[in-house]
């Protein structure tokens, strides 16, 4: 009897092999789904990877049997396997979570996906001879709704070609009707009369009618040119090139140019964008050019949409372009020619929760190998490690210093807050030149951006009499307020309450908010500019799937003049009218505790700051900080990524940080202290046995408790050059002898390889 090994969507290391009935043998192919049995009473979707070699079955064992097999082709391609086990591999996660982490929910779940239906009238075959058309269509004068719907139908049949049979016209009911101005009733009694039928269709969710306008592709001007033909000479020589553009020079119209020339060379192209905002604004740009040859694919669509999308790339007529977030680099290609990863240097390319934690930029550089396809990395701030790799050679480089039609890079004044503060010059968190600055703005019917990156009315609530702060009862962090619904609410667990009008500890009435955050922002904002039509995008105004859009429409338009964002604002964002970009609080960001902050803080305002005067004059930053004399400012202000890179790289180096050693987070987890302590102790331990003083800790991690778990957390450093190979292999096997021990079987234990 032939075996199966199988994939199913669990957290479970390896694969399980499955014995496969003869009727089904000719149909268990790899890459298909099966439904089969695990335990005594539960059914899961699995993926088949092969057969299992018979010297390799161990005969005692009677392996269950495939209930089903589901698919009469692939689902998944051999390319996406080679994907999935490079990921499990690499980030040390189960090829079950890879799997869930891949598929849409509707490919892993029986009945999850339903096909999208909607009703089509016909008009019975007796009635297509004109005579008995005419003969007909007298019958139903004194039927005035009935009459209106046959006429209608037959208006709507010739209305495109006058060789239309009848026969073969199928009419969306709902636009017969409405077209007909009549009612399902007359509807109906024509069906009882025999007259017309109505017939149940699957229809796509996906817009597929749109067709490419190639004309509407600009000409590149000399700078992005040069830059167009070094990247396709890198190219010949590197898998990977990196783009590093200033804002606004243009990065996008080069990446039209390639897009187009893979199209012509009958390539595949995957563009990914680390925020769904960004999808939004981009997708219109590039379905203006390339029309029904886009998908779109991210997390904001419908599960039953994004089945769709991938069935479309597994069928003869793929996208031939897919524009997406993270996880559109598990979609299915068949002939991927050219990955481009725009804004590389951002976190988000980084799944967090739930596992596996693996990068987007390094998984899609992977599946471009795969393809034998090209890599193009832009940004213009790109990652130390990126940015290493290109000096070095390992990737090609290819710099485009000038903005679009030679605007120049926005001016960035600083703003000593600590100065005016003991000087009592601060309108709460605005500074005159900040104020100043707006006011002019408005008055010219330009735009203004205000970032602030946290979210939130007040990010601690405190009562200054006894100190008082509310707590999260499941997490070891403040309670942050949120006016709009008076409530204060854990960011981590999402545990909610009221806000108490007294203090619990001592009663008193004076409770009030520490910090700020956008919500506070733009209540501020209201009092001190009436005038100002205000939006404010963060993860609180974004949550449903349009969110994004109307705010980036309104704002774009002019309907709003005054955005207040989080990071969501700093991330590639194309707004005409923006003359003033106002940093409250750029300590906030660079005081972060991790080797990582100044680096993302120099991106994070430099990304914001490229958001102001990308059409027309030059744009101004204001830039509020206590620390002006920091190198690190200075650096903004000149936008001097060279500099800040040189005092990157030799901190790094120094402290035994990438790119010269790479990063692995152990966490582990448990509802009581005691055992994680215990668990963290003897697992530090032994790693220490093999690996030395390369293990850190184990520590306990800035939020030490979340959703009642305790945490404790292990750092491995580990120098280039090691048998990397080797230590996940190590990892795995301590892992699993700690996990043995019936004192620690119920430790939750986790890996974050490279972390951000």
């Amino acid at each position: 009897m032939k075996h199966v090994n199988i994939i199913l969507p669990l957290p479970l290391e390896g694969q399980f092999t499955y014995s496969v009935p003869d009727k089904l043998e000719n149909r268990a192919i790899p890459g298909t789904r099966a439904l089969v049995p695990l335990g005594k009473s539960k059914k899961y979707i699995g993926i088949i990877t092969g057969d299992v070699i018979p010297s390799v079955i161990e005969k005692p064992i009677e392996y269950k049997n495939i209930i089903a097999v589901l698919d009469d082709q692939p689902i998944i391609l051999p390319q996406q396997f080679r994907l999935w086990t490079w990921i499990a591999d690499y980030y040390m996660a189960p090829l079950g979570d890879v799997m869930k982490a891949a598929l849409p929910t509707g490919l892993k779940q029986l009945e999850a996906y339903k096909p999208r239906v909607e009703l089509f009238v016909m008009l019975q075959y007796a009635f297509q001879d004109e005579s008995k058309l005419h003969r007909l269509l007298d019958s139903l004068a004194r039927a005035p709704k009935q009459l209106a719907i046959v006429e209608t139908f037959i208006d709507m049949a010739f209305s495109e070609s006058s060789n239309t049979e009848l026969s073969n016209v199928l009419l969306g009911q709902d636009v017969l009707l409405n077209r007909a101005r009549s009612n399902p009733a007359a509807l109906k009694a024509l069906v009882q009369k025999g007259v017309l039928r109505i017939e149940e269709h699957e229809v796509g969710r996906l817009n597929t009618s749109l067709p490419p306008r190639m004309e509407n592709i600009k000409p590149l001007n000399r700078a992005q040119s040069e830059a167009h033909e070094n990247i396709v000479q890198q190219m010949l020589s590197h898998a990977v090139t990196l783009l590093h553009g200033v804002t606004s020079s243009g990065k996008t119209e080069i990446y039209i140019h390639l897009i187009s020339e893979a199209l012509d060379r009958d390539e595949q192209v995957l563009y990914l964008l680390p925020e769904i905002a960004l999808t939004v604004q981009m997708m219109q740009r590039l379905r203006d050019i390339f029309g029904s040859r886009l998908g779109i694919y991210h997390s904001k669509y419908s599960d039953a949409e994004r089945v769709e999308i991938w069935q479309k790339q597994l069928s003869p007529e793929p996208y031939d372009v897919i524009l997406g977030a993270r996880s559109a680099v598990f979609l299915p290609f068949k002939r991927l020619g050219l990955v481009i990863i725009d804004e590389e240097h951002e976190t988000s390319f980084k799944q967090q929760n739930p596992a596996p934690r693996y990068h987007a930029r390094s998984a899609a550089i992977i599946l471009a190998q795969i393809y034998h396809a090209k890599t193009l990395l832009g940004t213009a701030t790109p990652a130390i490690e990126t940015y290493n790799n290109a000096r070095e050679g390992k990737y090609g480089l290819v710099t485009l210093t000038k903005r679009y039609k030679d605007i120049k890079l926005p001016e960035i004044e600083i703003v000593d807050t600590k100065d005016l503060r003991r000087r009592k010059m601060m309108s709460g968190f605005f500074s005159p030149r900040l104020i100043s600055a707006i006011r002019t703005a408005l008055s010219e019917n330009k735009q203004v951006i205000l970032f602030q990156n946290r979210r939130g009315f007040a990010p601690m609530i405190e009562c200054p009499i006894c100190g008082w702060v509310p707590k999260c009862p499941n997490c070891d962090v403040s309670l942050t307020h949120h006016k709009s619904t008076d409530i204060i609410t854990c960011h981590y667990c999402g545990y909610t309450t009221r806000l108490p009008e007294k203090c619990p500890n001592c009663e008193s009435n004076e409770i009030r908010g520490r910090g700020y955050g956008t919500e506070k922002v733009e209540d501020a904002v209201s009092e001190l500019f009436p005038e100002a039509r205000i939006a404010r995008m963060d993860l609180d105004t974004t949550r449903s799937r349009n969110a994004y859009e109307k705010l980036i429409s309104d704002f774009a338009t002019g309907r709003t003049n005054l955005l207040i964002g989080t990071q969501m604002i700093s991330k590639g964002l194309d707004f005409d009218n923006v003359s003033v970009v106002g940093i409250l609080d750029a300590d906030s960001i660079m005081n972060y505790p991790d080797f990582r902050a100044h680096e993302l803080a120099f991106a994070m305002m430099s990304q914001v700051s490229g958001r102001a005067g990308r059409k027309g004059k030059q744009g101004l930053v204001i830039l509020q900080t206590k620390s002006p004399k920091l190198p690190l400012i200075r650096q903004l202000m000149e936008a001097d990524y060279s500099s800040f890179f040189a005092d990157q790289l030799s901190e790094r180096r120094k402290f035994h940080y990438p790119p010269f050693y790479r990063l692995i987070y152990i966490y582990l987890k448990h509802r009581n202290e005691n055992t994680v302590n215990s668990a963290a102790l003897e697992l530090g331990s032994r790693l220490r046995e093999i690996l030395g003083s390369r293990v850190l800790g184990p520590d306990k991690p800035t939020v030490a408790r979340i959703k009642t778990l305790f945490i404790r957390k292990i750092v491995l450093k580990l120098e280039n050059g090691i048998d990397y190979t080797h230590v996940r292999t190590y990892l795995r096997q301590v892992n699993m002898a700690l996990l043995a021990d019936k004192h620690y079987s119920s430790i939750q234990i986790y890996f974050d390889v490279d972390p951000v």
